[in-house]
């Protein structure tokens, strides 16, 4: 590109760059961990949805918060059965024939809770035959000692294996970019997996968010499909989500000069199965327009030796300029068919001149 010419590019995307200081002011309908930043109010019974799913709030919630809640439902069990026979002692009385052998208060009724729910059984107190009521208590204690350590396990095992770790490690690039492929502007994205198992199948997806703040503070919120190059990947070295500008298009008609005037956010995410456990996965972003590059390609991370095929992360969120043309995808395609009409009508001139030549030639000659 010369010097010239990249001087105006530059100068061209200078307002989408500056833009990125107003994008942290602005209010993202997802932000770049694939959260949405979204607040229920005055929902109809807020916590219903929570209580009737009460394994999905478990296994969402956070571990500090989890482990607490486990821990306290561990106590408080102890206590309410240790209650229960404290009581039955106390009713039954210290006789010839107890119910719970060497009970004889809440603290040793505690410690025989413990020591039978958690099956550790020291010797030193058991259970009599004499009160119907303690080995009802004691069964009641045992089978929800076998259900509370199956819904514990499950959780804990469910959380370890939750689809947005492996989410974690699939990433997007940091920025959009625009550039011309096979004569077409296009607007791509970046697409890589940072494990060294890779990914089985996964199919790529994006939508456009447009979202209008009304006058008296509601948001009109739209969406529109992308339609993706390549949708169906294999994440064997990083990949590149290409969208053509062309018709049909929602950025069809938007410039690097309208881009940082615009409020929308293309939506991307990627959803797949890993190779390790067969999960399905998606991990997702957004980009604003402050995100998009115009004029610009992505660093080639592939490098290929004579046993491997070599991915250089390091360039995985690099740049480099390119000729592009600074024109939105409708004007790019007016300027390419006017170009064309202007070549096929220099072709028909010369071919004209050239057959008046041939004419004047033969003239002569005869």
């Amino acid at each position: 590109m010369s010097t010239g010419r990249r001087d105006e590019v530059e100068v061209a995307v200078d307002a989408s760059f500056d833009a990125v200081e107003e994008e942290g002011r602005r209010l993202r309908f997802m932000l770049k961990d694939g959260s949405f930043p979204v607040v229920f109010h005055k929902v109809p019974r807020e916590w219903s949805p929570y209580l009737l799913d009460i394994f999905t709030t478990l296994v969402e919630i956070r571990w500090t918060v989890m482990l607490l809640v486990f821990s306290l439902s561990y106590i408080v069990s102890w206590l309410l059965f240790a209650l229960c026979y404290w009581l039955i002692e106390h009713v039954n009385g210290d006789g010839e024939h107890p119910c719970v052998l060497k009970v004889h208060g809440f603290t040793s009724a505690f410690l025989f809770s413990v020591e039978s729910q958690a099956t550790i059984g020291y010797g030193f107190r058991g259970l009599t035959a004499n009160c119907a009521a303690a080995v009802v208590a004691l069964t009641v204690q045992s089978v929800f000692s076998c259900l509370l350590d199956t819904v514990v396990i499950g959780i804990v095992v469910a959380k370890m294996a939750s689809a947005r770790k492996r989410a974690q490690t699939v990433g997007f690039s940091k920025f959009a970019v625009v550039n011309r492929r096979d004569g077409v502007l296009c607007l791509s994205w970046r697409l890589g997996d940072f494990r060294g198992n890779h990914i089985l199948e996964g199919v790529a997806r994006a939508q456009l968010v447009r979202y209008a703040k009304g006058p008296r503070g509601p948001v009109a919120i739209s969406y529109h499909d992308v339609d993706v190059q390549n949708r169906d990947l294999v994440l064997a070295t990083p990949a590149t989500v290409v969208h053509k500008l062309e018709a049909g298009s929602p950025l069809y008609k938007v410039g690097p000069r309208q881009l940082p005037e615009e409020d929308f956010e293309l939506v991307v995410s990627f959803t797949y199965t890993g190779d390790s456990t067969g999960m399905l996965h998606q991990t997702r972003t957004s980009y604003a327009p402050a995100d998009i590059r115009w004029a610009q390609r992505f660093r080639e991370v592939v490098r290929a030796d004579e046993k491997h095929y070599k991915a250089d992360f390091a360039l995985f969120n690099q740049t480099a300029w390119v000729a592009t043309p600074m024109l939105s995808g409708q004007q790019y395609e007016k300027e390419s068919r006017r170009a064309a009409i202007s070549r096929s009508y220099l072709d028909k001139r010369g071919r004209r001149r050239h057959r008046r030549a041939d004419k004047d030639v033969q003239q002569t000659y005869l």
